[in-house]
């Protein structure tokens, strides 16, 4: 009803999808909006049809009271629109978006239930909120082009704006689950980001695709890291597999340490 009323004033208006547990880097996705948009709304959903039953869905941190003051330190926003799951996802919901294009592989080789628990969810928001254009974070680089790729697929007549990564000092991509880190696995995880950058300027330099994601995986390892799913090079644009990074590329890694599962990405 608020965003019928806006756009009855001719209003513009921006949509910040979130699940909670904000920080700094939603923040900066919330300064984006508010400089391009005449009204900001800020979803806040901890989406349960993102999580396979063996991840952290249960102790996902929310603090609704904590992010609401978050907002209104940086200058506060329009509309918090929080809904509960029976609103989401009723009894009956039976509807769910398949994907396709830049969610095959990476993240779906080892969360094949994540983008399309994404996409049923967004599509959701972009629906009830009507905005004119949505924003979202760079750090999750195959999401952002997930979600462009639905929008435009489905008519949905919006835009979709990414923004860069926000970093610690130590170049450490924000996250909630940063938090579960404990100190020593702190300062394990400060390397992701240096192993990234390497292995850019690797294949820039000339090593192979497959060389430089090799010596990428190797490195998290040896920085202690306990597992890596994957170090790759891929388009920037469609995610699809290259062979040499002349063109515009971007490298995006997933690894764990202890129980924390962390994914960055940059550009080649």
């Amino acid at each position: 009803m608020r965003v019928r009323l806006w756009r009855a004033k001719g209003a513009r208006v921006a949509l910040v999808p979130t699940m909670g547990a904000l920080h700094a880097g939603h923040l900066a996705l919330v300064h984006e909006a508010k400089a391009r948009a005449d009204k900001v709304v800020v979803s806040i959903f901890v989406n349960p049809a993102q999580f396979a039953p063996h991840e952290d869905f249960a102790r996902y941190p929310r603090d609704f009271a904590a992010d609401r003051a978050k907002l209104e330190q940086a200058g506060g926003v329009d509309l918090i629109y929080a809904p509960d799951q029976k609103l989401m996802y009723p009894q009956g919901f039976a509807t769910r978006i398949a994907v396709d294009g830049p969610s095959a592989g990476l993240e779906s080789d080892f969360r094949p239930h994540f983008f399309g628990g994404v996409a049923t969810v967004v599509a959701k928001l972009f629906i009830q909120c009507a905005p004119d254009f949505a924003v979202f974070g760079e750090k999750d680089y195959q999401q952002l082009l997930v979600v462009r790729r639905m929008a435009a697929d489905l008519d949905l007549n919006l835009e979709i704006v990414g923004v860069p990564t926000v970093r610690e000092a130590d170049g450490l991509a924000l996250s909630s689950r940063n938090a579960y880190l404990t100190p020593e696995q702190r300062g394990i995880a400060a390397h992701l980001n240096r192993v990234l950058r390497r292995v850019g300027d690797r294949a820039k330099s000339g090593t192979s695709i497959p060389q430089a994601e090799a010596e990428g995986a190797a490195l998290l390892l040896d920085a202690g890291f306990d597992r890596v799913d994957y170090v790759a090079i891929r388009d920037a644009e469609t995610l699809a597999p290259i062979r040499e990074a002349a063109r515009a590329a971007r490298v995006l890694a997933a690894a764990r340490v202890g129980g924390v599962r962390l994914i960055d990405n940059m550009p080649v």
